[in-house]
């Protein structure tokens, strides 16, 4: 962890001290809920959060719940591929998810099912400037980052309707 401007290094700092205090109390809430913080799980020079892999996490955790946007993987097992989808819907938030499978057409259904902006499949990211970007539900700001959808939030439909008398 360090200056992301040096190549030697693989994580920035959170973006600002509150930010840090926010992700640094899930951490707290994972110690305090008895979870099993596999890798990482502590905070270092100033504003810094080592990457951190929680695992035990049930759906009502707040590790679970809530989106955390920092260094934190959550691990929730399931046991059938109906009650992994379930848990990922299980949520008010849908920014965006990965799909890790072997048989693509289980890549597909349930990429589908997932209700969430963006799905990976066997990898992570968000494509190009060409891939729309935005969540469901909560997530997000309601509209689409990148690609043409994005020109959407900058324009209002209006219709009007009008009965006009023949004269």
């Amino acid at each position: 962890m360090g200056n992301p401007l040096d190549p030697e290094n693989r994580l920035g700092t959170m973006i600002t001290t509150e930010h840090f205090c926010k992700v640094s109390d899930y951490l707290k809430t994972a110690r305090k809920e008895g979870l099993r913080i596999i890798q990482g799980g502590f905070t270092d020079r100033g504003i810094y959060v080592q990457p951190t892999i929680v695992d035990g996490v049930t759906p009502k955790s707040a590790l679970f719940r809530e989106e955390i946007f920092g260094p934190v993987l959550s691990v929730t097992t399931f046991k059938t591929e109906a009650e992994a989808i379930a848990l990922a819907n299980d949520t008010d938030y849908g920014l965006a998810a990965s799909v890790y499978t072997g048989k693509l057409s289980r890549a597909i259904r349930v990429s589908r099912a997932v209700r969430a902006g963006t799905v990976t499949v066997n990898c992570f990211g968000e494509g190009d400037a060409t891939t729309p970007f935005g969540g469901y539900k909560q997530s997000g700001f309601g509209g689409r980052d990148k690609s043409v959808f994005a020109l959407d939030q900058y324009t209002e439909l209006k219709t009007i309707w009008i009965d006009v008398p023949a004269e």
